[in-house]
């Protein structure tokens, strides 16, 4: 069968490569010259099923609130006469109940653990290399009341099995030597010994090669225009290079999903929250992470990957704009600073951002559509790196008529049509 992949993010790569090994003729179409050059090209570098959770949490409300007069503020609201901003704020507040949290974090849990077993199985069988480590995360409480907070987390934790280790600042020393000269800043924290950390470009652009060998061909530096649409089916898509024609069509591009497929009659709704993350060079290993940390204070994730240090974080509701505010860096830099100082050379940082695709309930879009070969692969947000491996193969299965391994009925859009 034919299929064309719109996007080559790890979310696009990811699902190339799946179809390929299914026997797949693929195609992947992207206005970028290579592959993962926006949203999956410089985020935190974490692969945490343990910390799938939604950002629509009960207390997030009360939180937010509270951020809007914080200097370093985890959440920047910047609002604009933007209908689809608007409407994806109220969906998003109405899943901050106790219930709703509990069914979307069980779902995101599911696909994130089964996404964690496709990526190790893919290693195991290409050798793949990444800059990745096996060291589990650690999530640093500065504070008792976080530590107390914790408490929820770590109820879900141990219902759904995930392994999980409680730690006081000396346990969290012993997991982060480094740690050791900021002992005073610590109160305790929750490790995950079997989450994973890794660089997604790296991993994207090396899994392209492979998707390559496959027979993938990559079409970069063409723009996508528009679907068309004859009947209940897609039957090309229209590009600056000509028109594409495929039998089935998978949609992976991010926070652009919506605008490309609202002309078919598709609501998706997704919508943009930006990212940023400074890239950090070791310049005294012994006082550098390990693996990552999660400063619970800044919602910062500090990453070892190699000779760097990356450091990634916050949620920004502002639309589509990839402007770099200083005060953003300042954030950055005001969390590595503090729980690993003179580590690198932060004056020569490199600084980015990226628009995370988030859906209002924090689960990804994946599976069919009422259009009978249009697939969507999109929304994942903040864990587009987690989830990458597992959202691929499931759409590669339901493209290749084949039930897949995990329960998908709740993953895809018919989700946002129910009562």
């Amino acid at each position: 069968m034919k299929v064309a992949v719109l996007g080559s993010g790890v979310i696009g790569v990811t699902s190339a490569y799946y179809l390929a090994k299914a026997g797949h003729e693929v195609t992947v179409v992207d206005r970028q010259p290579g592959a993962a050059l926006e949203t999956s090209f410089g985020n935190a570098g974490e692969i945490s099923p343990g910390y799938a959770s939604p950002w629509a949490a009960p207390d997030i409300p009360q939180k937010a609130l509270k951020w809007l007069f914080m200097k370093h503020a985890p959440l920047v609201l910047r609002p604009k006469p933007d209908p689809a901003m608007l409407a994806w704020l109220l969906r998003t507040l109405r899943n901050c109940t106790p219930e709703r949290y509990a069914v979307n974090k069980r779902r995101m849990m599911r696909l994130a653990e089964y996404s964690r077993e496709r990526l190790i199985a893919l290693r195991a069988d290409t050798g793949i290399r990444y800059d990745e480590r096996q060291q589990g995360t650690l999530q640093l409480f500065r504070t008792q009341k976080q530590v107390d907070a914790a408490a929820k987390d770590i109820e879900v934790l141990r219902r759904d099995g995930v392994r999980f280790e409680v730690l006081d600042p000396a346990g969290c020393v012993a997991a982060e030597p480094a740690l050791a000269h900021v002992r005073e800043l610590i109160a305790g924290g929750l490790r995950l010994p079997d989450d994973e950390t890794g660089d997604c470009f790296k991993f994207t652009t090396q899994l392209a090669e492979l998707a390559t060998a496959l027979g993938v061909k990559f079409r970069y530096g063409v723009r996508i225009q528009d679907i068309d649409l004859r009947g209940t089916a897609v039957a090309g898509v229209r590009t600056s290079a000509g028109e594409i024609v495929a039998d089935a069509y998978i949609v992976a591009l991010g926070s652009f999903t919506p605008l490309m497929v609202k002309s078919l009659g598709l609501s998706v709704p997704v919508y943009p929250v930006k990212g940023y993350s400074i890239t950090v060079p070791i310049t005294d290993a012994a006082r550098a992470p390990v693996s990552t940390i999660m400063d619970e204070s800044y919602k910062v994730a500090i990453t070892r990957l190699g000779d760097r240090i990356r450091v990634g974080g916050m949620a920004e509701i502002s639309g589509f704009n990839g402007d770099l505010p200083l005060a953003r860096r300042a954030t950055l830099e005001q969390s590595v600073n503090d729980l690993f100082p003179a580590s690198g050379n932060v004056a020569a940082a490199t600084f980015w951002s990226g628009l995370r695709p988030m859906t209002p309930d924090g689960t990804p879009v994946v599976g069919r559509t009422r259009i009978s070969n249009l697939v969507l692969n999109t929304g994942h947000g903040t864990l587009g790196w987690t989830m990458a491996c597992g959202s691929g193969r499931v759409v590669a299965d339901l493209i290749s008529g084949k039930e897949p391994d995990i329960d998908t009925s709740d993953l895809g859009l018919a989700r946002y049509a129910r009562p």
